[in-house]
C-alpha cells in the first residue's frame, strides 16, 4: 500500500502544474459554497443581534430599509431628516426614552454619529482607553478606527467635506479624541461618536467667529458704529474648538427644528411600545415608526432567496467543473497508455494498475480537501470582519 503512494506521489509531483490546476478545481468547488454559507451566516447573526436589540425606530416617511441601515449599521444612504422636535415628542408621551441620532457626515471614511450619552448606556459600550466626550467638538471613537487609523485619546480627526466645492462655506471640524470603546464587534466599532450639538456644527447649523471688537485686522471691518461692528466674508470660521474659543461658537436657529436622521426609541414595557406604535399610524404624521427585527426579517429573506440562486449555480458551475475534472483524467489515461502497458508487461496486474490512478485521485482529493479545511478555517477565524467589511 504505502509503495503504491509512493509511486502515485512521485508521479503528481513530478507533473506539478497538472496537480495543482486539479487541485485549484476541486478545492474551489468545495470551498466556494461552504464559505459564503459561513459568510451569510454570520451575517445574519450580526444583523440580527443589533436588530433584536433596538426596539422602535422613528424617522421620516421613506424607505425603512436605509432608515434601519443607516441608523443601526451606520451605512451610507442618509435617510430624509426629521427634527429634534421628534425626540421631543417621544419624551412628552412618557411611553419610551427617545434617543436622537444624526448619521450623515465621515471622518476618514468612517461614519460620524451624533447621538446623546444614553446611546452609550443602552449598547452598553465600554472604554479601553480614555474617557467620554465633555464639550463641543470632542469625540470617541470605535476600536476599529483606533486600529485602522493608529489614534489614540488626545490625537485629532478632522472631518470629510461632502463634496469638493463646498458652496455653503462649511468647513472640515479637528476633532479631538477623547476616549476609545472596547470591541464589541458590531458596527459600533467602525464609528466616530460625537455629541448632537457638535453634529449640527459639522452640518454648518452653528460655528464660531473672531471677536471682531478685539480685532486688530482693520481688513475684516465692513462698518463700525457706536455700539455695533459689522465684519465682512473674511472674517475667519474657526475649524477647531478649543477652551479658548469655545465661547464664541453658537447655533444658528431653534434647536427643536435642526435636523436627525433618526430617533431610536425604547420603550419603557412592552405595553407602552404597542400604545407608541399606534399612534404613529395615523396617515397625516410626517414620521414612520418601524421595527428594527421585522425590516431584518424581510432583508433576510430576500437575501435567502438570492442564496438559492447562488447555490443553484454553484451546484451547476460546480457539476461542470467535476465533468471536466473526469475528462481530464480520462485523456490523461489516454496519453499514459504506454506508461499502462509498459506496466502490465513488467507484471503488474490491472489491479494493481488501478490502485495506482486511484492513490494519485487520492492524494490529490487529500491535498484539495486540506487547502479547503485551511480556507474555512480562515473564514471561521475572520467572519465577523470579512461580514462587516463585504456585507454590513
Amino acid at each position: 500500500m504505502f509503495d503504491t503512494l509512493y509511486i502515485a506521489w512521485k508521479y503528481i509531483t513530478y507533473n506539478r502544474l497538472k496537480t495543482f490546476i486539479l487541485v485549484a478545481c476541486i478545492t474551489i468547488i468545495a470551498a466556494l459554497p461552504l464559505a459564503l454559507e459561513i459568510l451569510l451566516d454570520e451575517s445574519e447573526r450580526q444583523l440580527a443581534l443589533r436588530a433584536d436589540s433596538s426596539p422602535l425606530l422613528i424617522g421620516a416617511k421613506g424607505s425603512a430599509l436605509d432608515l434601519v441601515m443607516n441608523s443601526l449599521y451606520f451605512g451610507d444612504e442618509v435617510p430624509e431628516t426629521i427634527t429634534m422636535a421628534a425626540a421631543e415628542q417621544v419624551m412628552d408621551t412618557d411611553l419610551a426614552a427617545p434617543i436622537p441620532l444624526f448619521v450623515r457626515f465621515k471622518a476618514r471614511d468612517f461614519p460620524v454619529v451624533g447621538t446623546t450619552l444614553d446611546y452609550f448606556d443602552f449598547r452598553k459600550l465600554e472604554f479601553a482607553r480614555g474617557e467620554m466626550f465633555v464639550m463641543l467638538g470632542q469625540c470617541v471613537i470605535g476600536a476599529e478606527v483606533s486600529r485602522k487609523l493608529n489614534l489614540e485619546p488626545g490625537d485629532h480627526i478632522v472631518t470629510s467635506p461632502e463634496t469638493l466645492f463646498n458652496i455653503a462655506g462649511v468647513y472640515p471640524l479637528k476633532m479631538k479624541i477623547t476616549g476609545v470603546l472596547a470591541p464589541t464587534h458590531s458596527a459600533d466599532d467602525l464609528a466616530v461618536f460625537v455629541d448632537i450639538p457638535t453634529a449640527w456644527v459639522i452640518n454648518g447649523l452653528g460655528h464660531g467667529h473672531q471677536d471682531v471688537t478685539k480685532t486688530t485686522d482693520s481688513s475684516v471691518i465692513l462698518k463700525k458704529e457706536k455700539g455695533n461692528v459689522t465684519a465682512n466674508a473674511k472674517l475667519m470660521q474657526y475649524t477647531e474648538i478649543t477652551e479658548e474659543n469655545i465661547d464664541s461658537f453658537h447655533l444658528h436657529g431653534d434647536p427643536s427644528e435642526f435636523p436627525l436622521t433618526a430617533v431610536l426609541a425604547v420603550p419603557y414595557d412592552e405595553k407602552s411600545g404597542t400604545i407608541l406604535q399606534g399612534r404613529y399610524l395615523k396617515k397625516n404624521t410626517p414620521y414612520q415608526i418601524v421595527r428594527p427585527k421585522e425590516v431584518i426579517d424581510t432583508l433576510m429573506a430576500n437575501i435567502f432567496k438570492i442564496r438559492n440562486v447562488l447555490d443553484a449555480v454553484i451546484m451547476l458551475v460546480g457539476t461542470a467543473t467535476l465533468l471536466a475534472l473526469i475528462l481530464v483524467f480520462s485523456l490523461s489515461l489516454r496519453l499514459r497508455e504506454k506508461e499502462i502497458d509498459v506496466i502490465f508487461k513488467l507484471g503488474c496486474s490491472r489491479a494493481t494498475i488501478a490502485r495506482l490512478l486511484g492513490a494519485e485521485v487520492f492524494i490529490i482529493v487529500l491535498i484539495s480537501g486540506t487547502v479547503c479545511a485551511s480556507l474555512l478555517g480562515v473564514v471561521l477565524h475572520y467572519d465577523q470582519l470579512l461580514v462587516r467589511s463585504l456585507f454590513i
